[in-house]
């Protein structure tokens, strides 16, 4: 089986200290938690999935301390581009599904 993950991706700084992340994830959990759905997003710090050879610019001008959000849910990544801004959004396939731990 093939996962499709979307993400936003910003420099660490951006994403921990500047926007008000911690908060909107925390919500968006707490909504899972209450209509019992498993979660489906991680906030991963130094992700290792990015491979600056395969993207754009975009990408390649980010600082090197990157961070990103990764979900199975397409819009809600979306979302996050329009409620954070100043990310970068992609998305990778892997045969391997991410655990929440």
């Amino acid at each position: 089986m093939t996962y499709n993950y979307y993400f936003v991706l910003a420099s660490q700084d951006f994403l921990v200290k500047e926007e008000p992340v911690e908060e909107i994830l925390r919500e968006r959990k707490n909504y899972y938690k209450s209509i019992k759905k498993e979660i489906d997003f991680w906030l991963v710090m130094s992700p290792t999935f990015i491979d600056k050879s395969s993207f754009d610019d975009t990408y390649i001008k980010l600082p090197k301390k990157c961070a990103a959000i990764i979900s199975l849910d397409k819009q809600f990544i979306q979302w996050l581009k329009l409620r954070i801004g100043f990310v970068a959004v992609g998305n990778f396939q892997s045969s391997d599904l991410i655990s929440y731990t």
